[in-house]
Parts: C-alpha cells; sequence; structure tokens
C-alpha cells in the first residue's frame, strides 16, 4: 500500500513536471517583459559605474558609538536625575538683589465705550468708577494723575504723570440692563 501511495505521487509529479516544461517552451521568456509606456528605457547617466573604493573604506573605518540606550529594548529608561544645586556661597549672601521691578499700573475706573464727536475728528473715552462717568479724549488728564495716550476700539493706552509708566486698560462689557 505504501509502495502504491509513492508512486502515485511520483507520476503526478512527472505529470506537473511536463506542463510547466511545455509552457515555458511554447512561451519565450523574453516576451513577458514588456514596458508600459512602449519606449525604448534609456540607462541613468553614470560616469563611473565601478566601487568608490574610498568611500568603501571610509565607511569601513567608523565605528559604533553608544549613547547608553539598548538599542535591542522598546522600552526608553529614563534620564538620571539632574545633579543637586550647589550650596550657596557665603560670599553671595553679601551681594545685594536689585530691587523688584514695581507693579503694572492700573487704572482705579473701568473702561466701558468710546465715541466720536461729530463735528471733531478725536475720539471720546467713556469711563466709570461705579457712579460717577467721565468722558476724556487723547492727550486730556484723568483724575490729576493718568494721561490718556491712545483711544482704540479694544482698548485704552494711559500713563502715569508721575511716573512715566505705560499700561493699557481693556475694555470691559456692561451687563445688558433687563428690560421691562
Amino acid at each position: 500500500m505504501k509502495q502504491k501511495r509513492e508512486l502515485a505521487i511520483f507520476a503526478v509529479l512527472i505529470v506537473v513536471a511536463a506542463i510547466v516544461w511545455y509552457f515555458q517552451r511554447v512561451q519565450p521568456a523574453g516576451t513577458a517583459v514588456t514596458l508600459a509606456s512602449g519606449e525604448k528605457y534609456d540607462l541613468l547617466p553614470v560616469d563611473n559605474p565601478g566601487l568608490h573604493w574610498p568611500e568603501v573604506k571610509a565607511a569601513q573605518k567608523t565605528g559604533y558609538q553608544s549613547t547608553g540606550r539598548n538599542i535591542f529594548s522598546m522600552v526608553v529608561t529614563p534620564p538620571p536625575p539632574p545633579p543637586p544645586p550647589p550650596p550657596p556661597d557665603k560670599t553671595s549672601q553679601n551681594i545685594d538683589l536689585p530691587p523688584p521691578p514695581p507693579p503694572p499700573v492700573t487704572l482705579p475706573v473701568k473702561f466701558f465705550g468710546f465715541g466720536t464727536v461729530p463735528n471733531g475728528a478725536t475720539r471720546r473715552a467713556f469711563l466709570t468708577d461705579g457712579e460717577e462717568v467721565f468722558i476724556v479724549g487723547e492727550g486730556d488728564v484723568l483724575l490729576n494723575r493718568f494721561r490718556i495716550l491712545k483711544i482704540g476700539n479694544a482698548s485704552i493706552e494711559f500713563e502715569e504723570i508721575s511716573s512715566g509708566r505705560r499700561n493699557t486698560a481693556p475694555l470691559e462689557e456692561q451687563p445688558a440692563s433687563p428690560s421691562a
């Protein structure tokens, strides 16, 4: 029984080999490969297609320099902790540090709108401190302490007269009063 099975497999292999040989003989190998565009293929213009030995020798002399990371591991090790800061010198404690800069100057009023005078070209800003409303133009002095430099669509630029410090105040929208 085993010998009959081996003979059957051998016969099938011979038939398959004959079919492959027949189709290989009928269809030449060169006709299967054709250019899609139908044009003649031009080789690249290379002056010297041989090996460039100086570049090969230079590449062989280079060596691997590790960065400390295991290139075969997907897990990246955390970097080492930073070194602790050096202890302070006793000589540096005697040095006086410059004073911190003064805080930015702020307006004690809210900028809630602007407008223009019909016969004039200057803008007017509307400022309030709760109950009192101030109407000032560019170049005017507010509360004998602030000079208005520029009135913009979204902010007002001012300067404190005594110190010369400048700052801007944003336009603050007032909540709409409920209509009756």
